[in-house]
């Protein structure tokens, strides 16, 4: 039997231990001993840069946001979905799970981040959210933390409260498209949606491919389109 092996490891801001594991090729973020992420069961990751890129698929020079880059599977989906032209933005918080992608997991996605397509932004993503109203998004794609059930940062509860969902629509474009992944049904992360002025489904997402049922969610919420200016009526006097 082939043993686990600690690569690298980190502090979180609750003062977490996260560590980067392999095991017979495979690769798996843990925090305090708890799997955060494998890359054995990248199915839904792969459906959530899917699903949010897909209205900007064919558009020129689209402009996506990425927040968490993880273990790469969502930010190669997108680019696999957008076009030649487009700017993705990846906001990640902790630099060392960005190095550890370039080294460690060079194989696995690593080269996705020499796309020329591709920004790493180090940092917090709601702060990046919070100042992209000026200039908004295409898309905007998140799989920060355990989904809405943080792990790694209290803070993170911030991004999935009202006024995160809130920042989140006003970051997108009219008719741009905002995916969050959520380890299980959160309806109140749904009804925050709603409440910030966007047209939301839930789609399950299953744990990898074979899977004979969805055991994740993602949350799809369109912007509407910008309104036509009204018509003001002719007065019949």
């Amino acid at each position: 039997m082939k043993p686990n092996i600690t690569l690298a490891e980190t502090k979180t801001p609750n003062g977490a231990r996260m560590t980067l594991v392999e095991h017979d090729g495979n690769f798996c973020i843990r925090v305090n001993g708890q799997q955060l992420m494998h890359s054995a069961v990248s199915t839904s990751e792969l459906k959530l840069g899917a699903l949010g890129c897909a209205r900007a698929a064919g558009k020129p020079a689209a402009k996506i946001l990425i927040g968490g880059l993880g273990l790469g599977f969502t930010l190669k989906s997108v680019l696999q979905t957008v076009a030649s032209d487009a700017t993705v933005h990846v906001a990640e918080l902790f630099p060392e799970i960005v190095e550890w992608n370039r080294t460690f997991m060079a194989g696995l996605n690593g080269a996705s981040l020499a796309d020329p397509r591709v920004k790493i932004i180090e940092g917090d993503v709601r702060a990046l959210i919070e100042r992209s109203a000026h200039a908004p998004y295409d898309a905007i794609v998140l799989d920060i933390d355990n989904g809405t059930t943080a792990m790694v940062a209290a803070a993170n509860h911030d991004l999935y409260s009202p006024g995160g969902m809130r920042l989140i629509a006003r970051a997108l474009k009219p008719g741009g498209r905002a995916t969050v992944w959520s380890a299980a049904p959160d309806p109140a992360i749904q009804v925050r949606l709603v409440k910030a002025g966007l047209i939301v489904q839930a789609v399950p997402a299953k744990l990898h491919e074979n899977a004979k049922r969805a055991a994740y969610m993602i949350y799809v919420a369109d912007k509407p389109e910008a309104s036509a200016k009204p018509v003001t009526p002719k007065s019949n006097s």
